[in-house]
């Protein structure tokens, strides 16, 4: 059965200043800066929450079905969703937007500036969520603010029970909402980062959340692996070693794109993190969200 993935499809210019920030920018100078900073290489990768999500499911042989919102630069994108096989039946067009684009300068010391442009993300809420027979797992990944209040409330609505995970999106809601969204939610999965802010905003812990109605949560830790809370009791799952660390963007993505994997299958919730472990570390050796080749019969599915 497919899963659903609720986020943002997303274009990543990504550059690269050979020299530091540090030095380019003076403290008491803030208040007037005007600074540019030279490029020499610059590249563009399909990115976005629910795009590298799909990218992982899909080649680990899963069955993603991407919920999103694209500009009228979108159309490549979509096509590129239909040569894996993944159906675009969700993703609404936006004529008079530009899909959502990030343009990423970073530096020497792997400092970065980010600009960040929604486009036509902001108009995913407009594609609602029905019941579906063929439908019964779900994401609420980063996507524009209403898309993932509304679309919670609707997999609520229709008995799906989902994984939220608000990554970079958290910082947009206070703590009733975050609390709406856990109540909503069957599992949840956040990096050590965003657990403490979850924590903050909610007046909850982890051990508190994991003692809910929650199925699981899961908080990733990067090359140290993950830990899993359920029922107050921590189990932490290893790390597994990357061959070469070379850009970290969309290894919570690729992490999840495994989850869902191993939820579809109702694998036992360690079985599942092991194998987003292995997949970060694929990912991680990789340039871009949607590179690293996945070699199931080496990772024995």
């Amino acid at each position: 059965m497919p899963a659903l993935i609720c986020g943002s499809l997303a274009f990543d210019t990504i550059t690269v200043f050979p020299g530091r920030f540090a030095q380019q920018i003076l403290p008491d100078q803030l208040h007037i800066l005007n600074v540019s900073f030279l490029v020499p290489t610059l590249r563009r990768e399909f990115g976005g929450c629910a795009g590298n999500i799909a990218y992982t499911l899909r080649h680990l042989g899963g069955e993603p079905l991407v919920m999103a919102a694209v500009g009228a630069d979108g159309a490549e994108y979509a096509e590129r969703l239909r040569g894996w096989g993944v159906s675009t039946e969700f993703v609404r067009t936006v004529d008079d937007s530009y899909t959502a684009q990030a343009i990423i300068i970073t530096d020497t010391d792997n400092n970065q500036i980010t600009a960040f442009h929604p486009g036509a993300m902001q108009q995913a809420h407009q594609t609602a969520i029905r019941a579906r027979a063929d439908i019964a797992l779900a994401i609420i990944a980063p996507d524009g603010r209403d898309a993932m209040l509304s679309h919670a409330a609707q997999l609520s609505a229709a008995g799906i029970p989902f994984v939220f995970d608000p990554g970079q999106g958290l910082p947009m809601f206070d703590g009733s909402e975050l609390k709406q969204f856990i109540a909503q939610a069957s599992w949840v999965t956040l990096n050590d980062y965003e657990a403490r802010m979850l924590c903050e905003r909610t007046g909850e812990t982890l051990d508190s959340l994991s003692r809910s109605h929650l199925r699981g949560v899961v908080v990733t830790l990067g090359a140290e692996g993950c830990d899993i809370w359920r029922d107050g009791v921590r189990t932490h799952v290893p790390g597994v070693a990357a061959t070469a660390v070379v850009d970290p963007t969309g290894c919570g993505d690729a992490f999840r794109g495994a989850l869902l994997y191993g939820l579809e299958r109702d694998w036992p919730l360690e079985r599942c993190v092991a194998l987003g472990n292995q997949i970060g570390a694929l990912k991680i050796a990789c340039r871009g969200g949607q590179n690293h080749t996945i070699d199931r019969a080496a990772l024995g599915l």
